[in-house]
Formats: C-alpha cells, sequence, structure tokens
C-alpha cells in the first residue's frame, strides 16, 4: 500500500486520464442502456433491462452478430497471413526496399473513408475504374450488370476487402519488427541441422514472433470489431439488415431513429463481445507464453 501511494503522484494524471476516457463514457452507456430516453432526448425515468430485452428481440439481432464474428475472423485472419509475408518480404535486403516499406504505410496514414470511397467510386457500373477493368479483363460481362455496392453479399465482401488492405500496414510492422528480434545464429543453426526454408520459419522464426502476433492480432480484433466507416460507406446504400453489423446497427439506432438507449443497451451488449472474443483468444492461444 505504501509503495502505491509513494507512486500514486507519477501515475495519478494517467489514472484521472483512464476514469475520464474510459470508465465515465462506460458507466454513462451503461446507465443510458437502463433508461427511457425520448427521440428529443429527455430523460423519461428507468426501464430496467427492458432496453436490453428489445435489442434481443430484434428479428434480426443474431444474423448481425453472426455477421459481426464473420467480419471480424476473416478480416483479422487475411490481415495477419498477408502481412507474415510482407514483414518476410520486406525482411530481406533487396534494391529499392526502402521505397516499398515507405510505399506499405500509405493506407494506413491515408483516410480510411478516402480509401473506402476510391474503392466505392471505382465499382460504379458505369465510370468505375474497378469495375471497368473487371469487364476488360472478362470476370464479368456488362458494366451493368453487376452492381457491386447495391447488393449486400458483394458489398460486404468489397467492405472486408478494404479492411483488409487498411489493416495491412501496422500489421506488417508489427511483424516486421519481430523478425528483427530473431536471432541469425538460431536460423543459421537450424541450417545447418538439416532444416528447410519452411521448416525453418514454421520451427525457429514463427514460434518467435508469437508476442508480436499477439499485439497485432488483438488490436485487429478491436479495431476491426468497432470499425464503422469501412462499412457505413460501403453498404450505408443498401435498405434492410442484410449488410450490418453491431456497429453499423448501432449508428441506424441513433441515427435513423433517435434511440440513444437501445443504441446504448446495444453498445453493452457489443462491449462484452468484444471482451469475450478476446478472453476466448488470450485462454485458447495464450499468446503471451513463451515459445
Amino acid at each position: 500500500m505504501r509503495a502505491f501511494v509513494r507512486a500514486l503522484p507519477w501515475i495519478g494524471p494517467a489514472l484521472v486520464l483512464i476514469a475520464l476516457v474510459v470508465l465515465f463514457p462506460i458507466g454513462v452507456m451503461i446507465g443510458n442502456s437502463t433508461r427511457d430516453i425520448s427521440q428529443s432526448g429527455v430523460d423519461r425515468g428507468g426501464v430496467g433491462l427492458a432496453n436490453y430485452a428489445e435489442v434481443f428481440a430484434f428479428p434480426y439481432f443474431w444474423p448481425i452478430v453472426g455477421r459481426t464474428l464473420v467480419w471480424v475472423v476473416v478480416v483479422v485472419v487475411l490481415t495477419v497471413v498477408i502481412s507474415l509475408a510482407l514483414a518476410q518480404l520486406l525482411d530481406k535486403a533487396f534494391p529499392g526496399r526502402r521505397l516499398v516499406r515507405m510505399a506499405v504505410v500509405v493506407p494506413w496514414a491515408a483516410s480510411v473513408v478516402m480509401t473506402t470511397l476510391v474503392v466505392h467510386y471505382g465499382l460504379e457500373p458505369y465510370f468505375g475504374i474497378i469495375n471497368a477493368f473487371l469487364v476488360d479483363t472478362g470476370i464479368i460481362s456488362r458494366p451493368e450488370g453487376f452492381g457491386w455496392t447495391r447488393n449486400p453479399g458483394t458489398a460486404f465482401a468489397w467492405a472486408i476487402v478494404v479492411a483488409v488492405f487498411v489493416s495491412l500496414p501496422f500489421t506488417t510492422y508489427t511483424i516486421l519488427a519481430g523478425l528483427q528480434t530473431v536471432p541469425g545464429e538460431t536460423l543459421e543453426a537450424a541450417r545447418i541441422d538439416g532444416a528447410g526454408p519452411l521448416r525453418a520459419y514454421f520451427g525457429v522464426v514463427l514460434p518467435q514472433l508469437r508476442s508480436a502476433l499477439a499485439v497485432a492480432v488483438l488490436i485487429n480484433v478491436i479495431n476491426v470489431f468497432n470499425s464503422l466507416p469501412i462499412l457505413r460507406v460501403m453498404t450505408g446504400s443498401i435498405p434492410g439488415y442484410d449488410a450490418d453489423t453491431v456497429m453499423t446497427m448501432i449508428f441506424k439506432y441513433m441515427q435513423n431513429q433517435h434511440r440513444i438507449d437501445l443504441a446504448s443497451a446495444l453498445s453493452v451488449v457489443a462491449f462484452g463481445l468484444v471482451v469475450a472474443i478476446v478472453g476466448v483468444y488470450l485462454r485458447v492461444v495464450r499468446p503471451l507464453e513463451e515459445a
């Protein structure tokens, strides 16, 4: 206890910042989820768990939760797999490596909304450059024959492509930093023992990337789960709920229905879902244990 009191002047500002930026908004969100708040923002009293019951009773709720899990798993897995290959490439010495490393940062530095809009307009049937390329290569037959962003399935798939693209820089550089810590002597010893490139990578390099992968996966899970701009741009014009995730549903509750109480209840459910996903990942994979 005395050690904590002595350290309080140093950690106090950080604790105050955490309380104001993290704990206070969570408390307000949980409080709003148990209130009856009108569309004009008037608090009409407590309703207990009625808002949660209404959220769970929504006919599209479980399909939306399932789609959210698909969104997170597919984006994170593709991002990590591609980043492992990119990091391995960027760790090698080749002419122009510095320029290539700088180019990888561009999707991270650019606005996510801007990047998504470029892809969205590129998929337009008549003037989109991506759509024109698909027609010219024979992948689709007519430019007007496929409305990529007007169909829930294809719009959601393209949103995954964009999410992977903008997630690559951070993940690649995190893994690349991990590669710098792999001792060259260990790899040389593996080669002397007769290990080929694949065996050396999976048996020596990959286990030592465990901590880097843990950071990359955890941060990507949280970021992808909470991602709104990509899905909002790619699927926002589609009527109904066939392309929604939990985050876009929260946005619709707030913008279209002006139901802060329902949005807060769904936000609490989403928060619990993220904690559960991270908890299962840490429990099953145990990424922070020594390889």
